[in-house]
């Protein structure tokens, strides 16, 4: 007996407009659990990676280790890593977020040590002879200048974490990973093809958000029109 002329899901067509209708909860509850793995470990990432480029700024010998760690951490594949994370996390989100944290490490470090760095000695020499301490140097001087780099490197982070939390359905926390997984598993086309695209998606959507942001936050870098 042949599928009905209409019923795309029967035949199990890639473009589906049925899928999106009769699994829009399914689809709404996957994206928000994608989003709240992408942020909560970007947010992370980015706590953990500003004090570290800090520290590898101020004392010289810190940036090798610093460097060396996080790049190291970043070629570990990502099977291994949960792996490795398993017996302190267990089968739960917070093994997915710690592994994306620490990958989002080396982009974030490197990008925001490369701003610091770039920050004039002349600026800094003058913000100290105007009475600025080591603190308010850094929060009020050095951070802000250093914003560029920063915001390149977190707009790569955030665009890799909205990959890499698909990984994540090894253990049941993937967002979108888990219906491109159970659909790769059943072969179900419709399934597959629409978590694909809606995590393409959200990776251009939080790039423009932040590109959006960096334009505001960093309004000297724009071109003065002639």
């Amino acid at each position: 007996m042949t599928a009905p002329p209409d019923d795309c899901l029967a035949r199990n067509e890639w473009i589906c407009g049925a899928y999106l209708t009769s699994r829009r909860q399914i689809l709404w509850d996957a994206v928000l659990q994608h989003l709240q793995l992408t942020a909560l470990s970007v947010l992370i990432g980015l706590a953990v990676a500003v004090p570290l480029a800090v520290a590898a700024r101020r004392w010289r010998w810190a940036a090798g280790p610093v460097l060396g760690v996080t790049t190291v951490l970043y070629t570990i594949p990502s099977l291994a890593m949960f792996s490795l994370l398993l017996p302190v996390y267990g089968l739960s989100a917070s093994i997915v977020v710690a592994g994306l944290v620490l990958y989002s490490l080396t982009l974030l470090v490197r990008n925001i040590l490369a701003g610091l760095r770039a920050v004039p000695e002349d600026t800094r020499q003058a913000a100290r002879g105007m009475g600025y301490g080591p603190v308010r140097l850094l929060l009020a001087v050095e951070l802000p200048l250093a914003l560029p780099a920063a915001m390149a490197g977190l707009r790569i982070a955030t665009v890799s974490a909205v990959s890499l939390v698909t990984v994540g359905a090894i253990v049941g926390y993937g967002g979108l990973g888990n219906l491109i997984y159970s659909g790769m598993n059943t072969y179900f086309k419709a399934q597959v093809l629409t978590a694909s695209v809606l995590c393409v998606l959200i990776a251009v959507a939080a790039d423009l958000v932040l590109l959006g942001v960096q334009r505001l936050m960093t309004p000297w870098t724009r071109a003065v029109p002639s």
